[in-house]
């Protein structure tokens, strides 16, 4: 599992999570490592691993990487289960709807959104924030100038810039 979680953070594309009913163990590590969380309002969601006597030790890193270290250690320590409203007051999700036809609404704008934006500039721009906290500074803020250099003249960045000109959809979003 710490593996399959691992790969799924680092994948180039958009991870999107839509969670319903209970949200404990893997599950709620994969709310974590998304790009783009949704819920209902009424998901459980919860870190139940210490009260069965083992430790949420695949999903504790991505857990506190999502939402910080104080939360962390409270939820997997008390072994507390909440809804989720809270978990997006803690930022585990973004939004939390109340209906599935709000959720489905939702989902589709999310995608709507997605297919707007470029393939390959998601992708650097998924490298880059991933990267952040892992190398210096110095050496990822070159590594973004080259990679910006290099997508606005590459394929992606032409193609962008002549649809804005042109006031008509860059090809990957028609």
């Amino acid at each position: 599992f710490g593996r399959m979680i691992t790969y799924a953070n680092q994948i180039p594309q958009v991870l999107i999570v839509v969670t319903e009913g209970a949200v404990l163990g893997g599950g709620f590590g994969l709310a974590c490592i998304s790009d783009v969380a949704l819920t209902s309002s009424d998901a459980k969601f919860g870190l139940p691993e210490t009260g069965l006597g083992i430790p949420p030790a695949q999903i504790a890193p991505f857990v506190v990487t999502r939402i910080g270290l104080t939360q962390a250690r409270r939820l997997a320590l008390l072994g507390s289960c909440f809804n989720g409203q809270e978990a997006k007051e803690l930022g585990i999700v973004h939004e939390a709807h109340e209906t599935s036809e709000a959720l489905e609404e939702d989902l589709e704008s999310v995608l709507s959104q997605v297919k707007r934006c470029a393939p390959d500039a998601n992708r650097i721009t998924k490298e880059l924030i991933l990267g952040v906290g892992k190398q210096p500074l110095e050496e990822l803020l070159d590594s973004a100038a080259h990679s910006f250099s290099q997508a606005v003249q590459g394929k992606e960045g032409q193609e962008g810039t002549m649809a804005f000109v042109q006031k008509r959809l860059p090809s990957w979003a028609e």
